[in-house]
């Protein structure tokens, strides 16, 4: 290479070098949070892989329970109006087990389902 040709090949690599150093000084790194543990899904509740055909869906949003509808605890979580499941268990009362499209255990009304 001759020295008209080095000096362009350094030219470009000191540009380069800038270009990449001022870049990677700007980055914007959000502040580290840790979640709270009541954020975490239970193992028991988790359902992997999760199901890809379904049995009904959701006539409206609906609380869920991982451990089951008790009166003085708040509930789990929401499913929305429209979310498909599979009624995983049903003994007749009041409430069911279903897993939604995300793999999710959980326990909501009966009545709030509607068949596909």
């Amino acid at each position: 290479m001759n020295s008209a040709g080095a000096e362009t090949d350094n030219f470009f690599r000191t540009r380069i070098s800038k270009l990449i150093i001022k870049t990677m000084g700007n980055f914007i790194r959000p502040k580290a949070t840790v979640l709270p543990e009541e954020s975490l899904i239970p193992e028991n509740n988790l359902i992997s892989p999760p199901p890809n055909q379904f049995t009904h869906e959701l006539k409206s949003s609906q609380p869920f329970y991982y451990t089951g509808a008790q009166q003085a605890s708040p509930p789990d979580g929401e499913l929305p109006e429209g979310a498909k499941v599979v009624l995983f268990r049903y003994d007749g009362g009041s409430y069911c087990r279903v897993v939604d499209e995300q793999g999710l255990y959980g326990e909501i009304e009966f009545k709030s389902l509607k068949k596909l």
